[in-house]
């Protein structure tokens, strides 16, 4: 996979909200593709974090693609909410989704793209049937619910065995990996097939974010 095709997406739930506006423009200056916007609901995940309203906010300040991850209980309630304030891709959890091709078109049909995420303990079976619809396939690489986490090893091979998946099924959907996402763990994944990372502590806590967006998409090819 050539580095080009290679996303970062720093997650939001590392910024600094005093100062969101610089936040997101020194990433947008920094070489971020997307951002990544994780929406808990305190119910289907232990902690509580984002709405719509800071959605729109972000789509005010920035021109980056808003990666919108729902881990909340019966995310169909916002969909409609989240698109019109601007995210770019809705991504749900299997988990949480029993209608999941229902909501995955949903989804669609509002104009954004849609993803389907699991939890490191749920099989990728849970999204075979769905998988030729989806636009983004996310793999959780911890446990959902707080930043800062270690990568769970085996995550990797998860990954890999997504990548077989998509293949099988014709689906043209991103690989996409969010947790514990640093210069450490992300080659390995990439290697598996995955083309969009997930990272937040790494960058936010970085001296440099800038650079270290650069360092971890250099990871991401042939020469790393």
């Amino acid at each position: 996979m050539p580095a080009a095709s290679v996303r970062i997406a720093p997650s939001l739930l590392s910024a600094d909200f005093g100062r969101l506006a610089e936040d997101l423009a020194m990433l947008e200056a920094g070489g971020a593709d997307w951002l990544h916007v994780d929406v808990m609901d305190g119910v289907f995940v232990p902690n509580l974090t984002f709405g719509a309203k800071v959605i729109e906010t972000c789509r005010k300040l920035t021109r980056l693609p808003l990666d919108v991850h729902l881990m909340v209980v019966e995310p169909e309630k916002y969909f409609d909410s989240f698109v019109k304030a601007g995210a770019s891709t809705l991504t749900i959890h299997v988990e949480a989704a029993p209608h999941l091709h229902r909501q995955v078109m949903r989804i669609k049909e509002l104009g954004a793209m849609a993803g389907a995420t699991l939890n490191p303990s749920t099989s990728l079976e849970t999204v075979r049937e769905v998988a030729a619809d989806l636009d983004l396939l996310l793999i959780m690489s911890v446990n959902p619910g707080f930043g800062g986490q270690r990568f769970i090893p085996r995550s990797v091979e998860k990954v890999a065995a997504a990548r077989q998946l998509l293949a099988a099924t014709g689906s043209r959907a991103v690989l996409e990996v969010d947790g514990g996402i640093a210069r450490e763990t992300i080659q390995a994944c990439w290697k598996a097939g995955a083309d969009t990372f997930v990272a937040g502590n790494a960058v936010f806590s970085a001296k440099d974010p800038a650079a270290e967006i650069a360092a971890l998409r250099a990871l991401c090819s042939e020469r790393a």
